[in-house]
């Protein structure tokens, strides 16, 4: 946080200064209040002594009572001090809170048992009600939803090596068998036996249909859809189905089934209709993928989001490489919208079914978007 006070009181500039370059911009970003603009420049009104942010929500001040200043510095030199409204002095709220979420998630995650609230807000520095409230807004859970996703999440991947179900749940921090079994399904979308075992004991239906992306493999358990997979040889389809639950019993389609299947390659068609999907879906990874997924559900049809949007949306701004790792992972396309992250310079990056066939699906919703239908 302190390096982002240095880099505006040293005067590096951010790399959209020069929207910025005459008084006219500055002046029309702050009758606009545009957050664009915050750490460019800073703006000072000679009646009140104060510097503020352009985006500051104080009342607009004349324009013959303001003058512009390139970094904080600047302004303090001039004899201004700092609005206590905007708080130019810090990092903008946005990064100060996602810093603060992100030391609170490393406490939750590095701690044995979960962290009592108050104890998360002490360090914080806010009242518990505060800090609850700050916590779900940057990390769309409450702290928690995020420790019991944490500890489900150590638990998950503790399964596979060997050790027993009971030996694992208390590792990863569960008081007893009966507090982990009641979140199991939820977390890993089989019994955790089941799961250790590469989904032994599970029937899965699936098909594979022609659609207007070549083939799509369409797969449920009795949860809900567990994998929509794009690509054009069926076989290969099945063989990726397998290697994920290669334990799992893998069943052809039934007529039962059929309707899912129809409802599934609509969607793929057609992935802007305003009815959505209407399915249930089995959702299975880590604490964090599933954090990562369901704020790729966020972004509307139609819109795109940067790989860095959406770790920050996390409050995990650092944490791009593994916000592309979740989407690699992805294996419900469409439903689960990863085509709709691209690069922060708008360029569309890889894509588990193919570059050319995101680049069709955001075309696709984009057309939709603009014809309203």
């Amino acid at each position: 946080m302190n390096s982002a006070v240095n880099a505006i009181r040293s005067g590096s500039a951010p790399p959209s200064a020069g929207r910025y370059r005459d008084e006219a911009a500055k002046w029309e970003a702050v009758l606009n209040r545009d957050e664009a603009a915050d750490g460019n420049f800073f703006y000072a009104v000679s009646t009140t002594g104060v510097y503020c942010r352009p985006s500051c929500a104080a009342r607009t001040a004349r324009r013959s009572n303001v003058t512009f200043h390139r970094t904080l510095a600047e302004a303090e030199r001039a004899g201004f001090r700092a609005c206590k409204r905007c708080r130019p002095d810090l990092p903008p709220r946005a990064e100060r809170e996602a810093a603060l979420v992100t030391e609170a998630c490393r406490s939750i995650e590095s701690a044995k048992e979960p962290p009592r609230l108050a104890d998360l807000a002490a360090r914080a520095g806010l009242s518990a009600f505060h800090f609850h409230r700050v916590f779900k807004r940057v990390a769309g859970v409450t702290p928690k939803a995020y420790a019991e996703a944490t500890r489900r999440d150590r638990m998950q991947k503790r399964l596979p090596t060997g050790s027993s179900v009971t030996e694992s749940l208390y590792d990863a921090g569960f008081s007893s068998t009966a507090r982990f079994y009641e979140s199991a399904a939820e977390t890993l979308g089989m019994k955790p036996s089941a799961y250790r075992r590469g989904g032994e004991g599970e029937d899965v239906r699936y098909a594979v249909r022609r659609c207007s992306l070549g083939r799509v493999l369409v797969a449920a358990t009795e949860r809900g859809l567990c994998a929509i997979l794009l690509g054009d040889d069926p076989e290969e389809l099945l063989a990726e189905l397998t290697a994920r639950l290669p334990k799992a019993t893998m069943r052809a389609s039934d007529p039962s089934f059929e309707d899912w299947v129809d409802e599934a390659v609509r969607f793929v068609d057609d992935p802007a209709r305003p009815e959505g999907l209407g399915l249930p879906l089995d959702i299975r990874g880590t604490a964090f993928q599933r954090r990562v997924w369901q704020a790729l559900r966020q972004i509307p049809a139609g819109r795109t989001a940067s790989y860095a949007d959406v770790a920050r949306s996390l409050g995990r701004p650092g944490a791009v490489r593994a916000v592309a790792g979740a989407c690699a992972a992805n294996t419900l396309a469409v439903a689960i919208p990863c085509h709709r992250v691209v690069k922060s310079d708008g360029r569309l990056s890889g894509y588990r079914w193919g570059v050319e066939r995101k680049q069709r699906l955001l075309e696709r919703e984009q057309d939709s978007d603009r014809t309203g239908s």
